[in-house]
Parts: C-alpha cells; structure tokens; sequence
C-alpha cells in the first residue's frame, strides 16, 4: 500500500514537471527520490540461497531419464522422500517448510521420485536422476499456475492501453480544471491506483467480513473468484473507452467541438475496479499456492504478466495497422492523429478479447480447482487412514500397512 502511494504521488509529480516543466516542482521531485534512496540503507535484504530453476530442472531431467520406468510402484520404499511411518499417506511434508498435496495432475514426472530397482543406495544417485516426492510437487503447482498466470496477459494490455492511447486521447480534450490549472493528461493513469489505495481498505474491512458469512472462505472470496471478477470487469472498461472515444471523436470531427477530459475517467475508474479483484487477487493465489522458496518467484510471475501483455499490445498495434490498412488509408491506428484515426474500433476489438479471455480464465479456473478438490479430498481420506492407523498401532502393536492397501500413485 505504502509502495502505491508513493509511486501515485511520483507519476503526478513527474507528469506535472514534463508536461509544464515547472522547475519548482522538478526540485522537489528530486529531493523526494534522493529521501527514498537514503531510506534503502535501512532495508533488510536477504541474499539469495541458491537458484529455484535447478531443482525443477533435476524434476524433468529424470522424469525424462526414467521415461520407462513403472509410474505406479507397488513398494512404497520406491518413492524418495516419502513419508514410510504412516502408510500412503500423501500430504508431504517438505524441507522447503510447507505441506504438499499429491495431485493427480502431470503424472508422468512421479518418476522423477521412483528409486530404481537395481538395489543402489539413494545417497550414490545423482540429483539429477532421482527427486524428492516434495520436489516433483512443487514443479506441479509451478505448472499448473502458468495457465492462470497466462489469462491475466490480456488483462494487462488493457492497462496498457490505458498508460498510452488513453493519455493521447486526454491530450485531445479540454484539461481545464479552472482558468489557470490543466490537469496533465499523463496523471489520468494514477486513477487506478488511487482507487486501489482507497478502496482495498474498504474491502478488507467490510466486504471481507461480509461475504465470509455466506462463503465461509477467510478471505471472503476465493482468489481464483476474485481473478474472475477482474477480468469480466475490464471488459467494461474498453467498452466504456470505445463509447466515449466515438463521442469525443464525432464532437471533434462533425461538431468542431472539443469535450473535457473528465469523459474518460469512466474507464480509468472501471479499470481500477477492476484491479482490485485481478491484481491483487492474483498475487494472493500465487502466495497461497507456493511454498517456502518459491513465494518471491511465483509473486514475482505477476510482474511478468505486465511485460508480456505491454509486449502484446505494441504486437497488436501493429497487427491491426496492417489489416486494416489498404491503398488509401494506413489502418485504424496509422496517423499519429486520433481525429482520423478508428481508436474507437480498436477499443471494440479489445473488449471481444478481454471477453474472450474472461472465458478462457473460466475453463482454466475450473480446470484447477477440479484438481485442488480432487487433491484435498484425497487428503481427508488418507488423514483419517492414518489416524487409523495409529489408532490400531498403539492398540495391537500390529503392522497393519495390509489393511491401507492401495499404492501411493494410484
């Protein structure tokens, strides 16, 4: 929250000085980055401790090595890093300082975890060739975030639609605030943000609270629900973006007319909205999925998606240009000139895609929690075959590992 405020306060700032170069507030722009590197002394950094990709490198490499191998072992002395004092017991405890369901997804790197059968000792075995059960878990929910990960790409096109064309549309309109302050268009881009800075409380506070009564969930919503809103959300906000731009387009054009630029705050306060749910939604899935270790690398997946759908939108802007254009016009989004330009159409065209996306999002989501149910349900069974288990242990002092008799990969 802090990081937002300040980062809100250094856009308009910055937008303020570039746009009328005042010197006055350039002056203190500087002194305020000069504060926050002084305050960096004080952080509290933790070196890295080795690198997380080469554990999930060893996982395919021997999955890929024992390709041939047995994926349902019927010894459960085969399985590396299994828990052997309770029988087919699948919430794995691992040395990262998390718990661990088996999931029935990508079943072909459990062999990754099967000891061999040629009776060599696990400390003589590379790394390389045999992983923990605990490892093989983690490189499954690694890959089963990355469709999640990936609906959340179109997302962060919209915002940068917002960040570029929307700021060009302001330059087009009337910025008069009063007779002698424009606001400058850049600052348009802060509204998101500032509602995100706003609104989160509110929502910790008393929507959380709320829906827990009718949900039961800790946080109100699950976050997958909350990634799901956002996204159907945005939609919205190119929708609104299209109506405004053909407004102001024919205003412009038909009219000689010039609106403020208070007609497009719409979609900046939708897109805003928006953000609440998906943004910070997101990096609250991607923290409860991951385990020690992984946290900062999964959390730091969310920043991928705003590079790969900034990367998006320029491919885009250039598509259309180029299927669009013929022998005498350039395409929608040709001229650097938003009276003769289609910005509108292409507003349209991104709120079929954030709709798009918003389905897609909506068979991945399923497709995970169907095996997140499937996980923990597995889970029950096996905890109260372990309790059990020890229940008739310490009443008979008998093995029964016979009697839970089915195989740790069924």
């Amino acid at each position: 929250m802090c990081m937002n405020t300040y980062m809100e306060y250094s856009k308009i700032l910055i937008a303020y000085t570039t746009t009328y170069e005042d010197r006055e507030w350039a002056t203190y722009l500087s002194n305020g980055m000069k504060s926050a590197w002084f305050w960096t002394l004080y952080y509290r950094n933790k070196p890295p401790q080795g690198s997380i990709f080469i554990p999930i490198a060893q996982v395919f490499v021997a999955a890929i090595l024992k390709r041939k191998q047995v994926i349902c072992p019927s010894n459960r002395q085969m399985l590396h890093g299994s828990q052997n004092n309770v029988p087919n017991n699948v919430s794995l405890s691992s040395d990262l300082g998390s718990d661990l369901l088996y999931t029935e997804k990508f079943r072909f790197l459990d062999r990754a975890c099967i000891r061999s059968q040629d009776g060599e000792h696990t400390t003589e075995i590379s790394a390389w060739r045999l992983c923990t059960v605990a490892q093989v878990q983690q490189v499954k929910i690694l890959i089963s975030v990355i469709p999640i990960f990936a609906c959340t790409i179109v997302f962060n096109t919209i915002l940068a639609q917002l960040q570029t064309f929307s700021v060009q549309q302001g330059s087009a309109m009337d910025t008069r605030l009063t007779r002698s302050f424009h606001i400058p268009p850049a600052s348009l881009q802060s509204i998101p943000y500032m509602m995100l800075i706003l609104i989160v409380p509110l929502y910790g506070t008393f929507f959380v609270p709320f829906a827990r009564k009718f949900t039961g969930h800790d946080s109100g919503i699950a976050p997958l629900q909350r990634i799901g809103f956002g996204l159907f959300f945005a939609t919205f906000s190119m929708v609104a973006a299209a109506i405004i731009e053909k407004k102001r387009r024919d205003a412009a054009v038909n009219l000689n007319k010039t609106l403020s630029i208070f007609w497009i705050t719409p979609q900046f306060l939708i897109f805003g909205l928006s953000e609440m749910f998906t943004a910070v939604g997101l990096i609250e899935f991607f923290y409860k999925q991951s385990v020690k270790g992984m946290q900062a690398f999964l959390t730091a997946m969310t920043y991928f998606s705003y590079s790969f759908g900034f990367y998006l939108s320029s491919l885009l802007v250039s598509l259309v240009n180029k299927i669009t254009s013929t022998s005498s016009n350039g395409g929608w989004l040709h001229e650097n000139d938003l009276n003769k330009d289609r910005l509108d159409l292409f507003y349209w065209m991104l709120a079929v895609l954030s709709f798009l996306n918003f389905l897609n999002y909506i068979f991945w989501s399923r497709w995970f929690s169907k095996g997140s149910t499937s996980s923990i349900r597995t889970s029950q069974r096996e905890t109260h075959a372990a309790e059990d288990y020890n229940h008739n242990a310490l009443n008979t002092g008998k093995n029964v590992g016979a009697v839970i008799g089915h195989d740790f990969i069924p």
